[in-house]
């Protein structure tokens, strides 16, 4: 075999590893973590009845959000996503932890939500529904001589 061949050999061989060592990377998949859930180890330094709502910063940190009415209570929302391929990612797992106030400003109850007890809310829809739907042109026209009055046409 001559040197050239050889050569050829050797690179078709390292571009040959270089395709299958990208395409097995390609279908490992690649988890994100968003958001923030203090731990139950954390969570045990809250007292029910008595931490008072300016201390749980020091204890467990900021909420991601807070209660509309009244600031009633403080929500940690934690998720976990797997993109695996050319999928869409997978939401895998998600924590949320609801903590609620009584009057007094003191936590009145810490609840632990997982992604199993959590149900799909659209909170905005971009879907236009029209009321027409079965209605001719001619039928729509023809309705609405019936609405018009007689001063509407002469003013």
């Amino acid at each position: 075999m001559s040197w050239f061949g050889l050569q050829v050999r050797r690179i078709a061989a390292l571009v040959l590893l270089s395709v299958l060592s990208g395409a097995l990377g390609a279908c490992t998949p690649l988890f994100e973590n968003h958001g923030y859930a203090p731990e139950d180890r954390d969570l045990d330094a809250v007292v029910v009845g008595q931490t008072t709502r300016d201390q749980l910063p020091d204890l467990i940190g900021r909420p991601a959000s807070s209660g509309v009415l009244n600031a009633s209570g403080w929500y940690y929302v934690q998720s976990r996503w797997r993109t695996y391929a050319f999928k869409a990612p997978v939401e895998i797992d998600r924590q949320v932890i609801a903590i609620s106030f009584a009057d007094s400003g003191t936590v009145s109850n810490v609840e632990r939500f997982g992604l199993q007890d959590g149900k799909v809310v659209a909170l905005s829809r971009r879907i236009t529904e029209s009321n027409i739907k079965g209605i001719s042109l001619i039928r729509q026209l023809l309705s609405n001589f019936g609405r018009i009055s007689a001063d509407q046409v002469l003013n």
